[in-house]
């Protein structure tokens, strides 16, 4: 194993050794604290453009299987892990992680005190940062780094969205019929929607209202995604001409960012992000607490959505009070900020999607 360096915006470097492929990568540098299902964190595509870090000790402990992914391909653009091994112990697994990251072309990197770099950016905030395993020399790096642009402003949906429309379900058998727009589904989302006798039409991020409606949905969902919520107006527009025809709408994630836009309540870009298996979240409607799994960089803001007369807040986190959940008032849509498929996590929170179903039928 050769020599790494991890280096940040502001100067500040850490040195490890290279895992995955080697090369040179950059992106948003972000933490999760989820403690397994790492390969479902790779492929969700919510994660694509940043340099992940892995709050887990171990990495490759259990092998990679081919059928546990949240899309095609790892979305992230880099690795920082602080045990990184090819031995794993679970006999369904297809293969070591070393021969699955280099079959990808992730660069990573192993042996670096990964707590002391999520203490330094819970501290200074979410910054880009660039890996490397072919070159320590900093001042090559500092100038290639600056070249990558800021995750604020930068519109990612559209670049990992399906080109093409596509289904999921049997459509013979099925009693519903969902619409889903897609700005970075997980693959896991909808086997929940499957499970639930629907069956579903998967569009592109920036189909319109119109098309949509050929496929005469009972129902549309706004998916999860990565990049910045204050720069998708296209989407925006189409949303509010579903809440125009009062349609059952169900957001997850940037969903949530995307109808909290819709309805005039502007997004922020948080600190240093939500992102694990962990976080708690209050259900404002029934007093009950969930242990939910996260992965955002941007939220709704909270004061503006209280004011404003199109919007309930449902769900907030117990850690900051962010907004992790509202529902539009006169209209048959709601959205939470978490993830209720929970794919590494608990399932505390998938009766949001029985909840979806109810609606449609009360809507019916």
């Amino acid at each position: 194993m050769q020599k790494a360096i991890l280096l940040l915006e502001d100067g500040t470097h850490f040195e490890g050794l290279a895992c995955g492929k080697i090369g040179t990568t950059t992106g948003e540098l972000c933490f999760t604290t989820t403690m397994t299902g790492y390969q479902e964190i790779f492929t969700d595509p919510s994660y694509n453009g940043q340099l992940l870090i892995l709050t887990n000790v171990h990495l490759g402990n259990y092998g990679i299987k081919d059928s546990e992914t949240e899309s095609d391909k790892i979305q992230i653009n880099g690795i920082i892990c602080r045990e990184f091994t090819n031995n794993y112990s679970r006999d369904q697994a297809n293969s070591n992680i070393q021969n699955y990251f280099e079959a990808n072309n992730l660069v990573g990197i192993t042996n670096i005190d990964t707590r002391a770099i999520v203490n330094y950016i819970r501290e200074k905030g979410t910054m880009n940062a660039i890996l490397s395993s072919e070159t320590d020399d900093i001042a090559v790096l500092k100038a290639k780094l600056q070249n990558v642009p800021s995750m604020e402003g930068l519109e990612l949906a559209s670049v990992v969205s399906t080109k093409n429309t596509y289904t999921v379900g049997d459509e013979s058998s099925a009693k519903y019929r969902i619409a889903a727009l897609d700005f970075g589904i997980k693959r896991n989302i909808l086997n929940n929607f499957v499970s639930r006798n629907a069956f579903v039409k998967v569009f592109p991020a920036n189909t319109s209202y119109a098309e949509m409606m050929q496929f005469n949905p009972d129902g549309f969902f706004i998916s999860n995604g990565p990049g910045d919520p204050a720069v998708m107006d296209y989407a925006v527009k189409t949303i509010q001409e579903i809440l125009e025809h009062n349609h059952p709408i169900f957001g997850i994630c940037l969903g949530n960012q995307i109808l909290a836009r819709a309805i005039g309540v502007p997004t922020y870009k948080l600190h240093h992000g939500h992102r694990g298996g962990n976080h708690p979240v209050k259900n404002l409607i029934t007093g009950k607490c969930e242990t939910t799994t996260q992965n955002h960089g941007f939220a709704v803001d909270a004061d503006i959505l209280k004011q404003s007369p199109l919007a309930e807040l449902t769900h907030i986190n117990l850690n900051d009070n962010t907004v992790e959940g509202f529902r539009v008032k006169g209209k048959n849509a709601f959205a939470v900020q978490y993830h209720p498929e929970s794919s590494p996590g608990p399932h505390d929170s998938r009766y949001l999607f029985d909840e979806f179903f109810a609606m449609i039928d009360n809507a019916k």
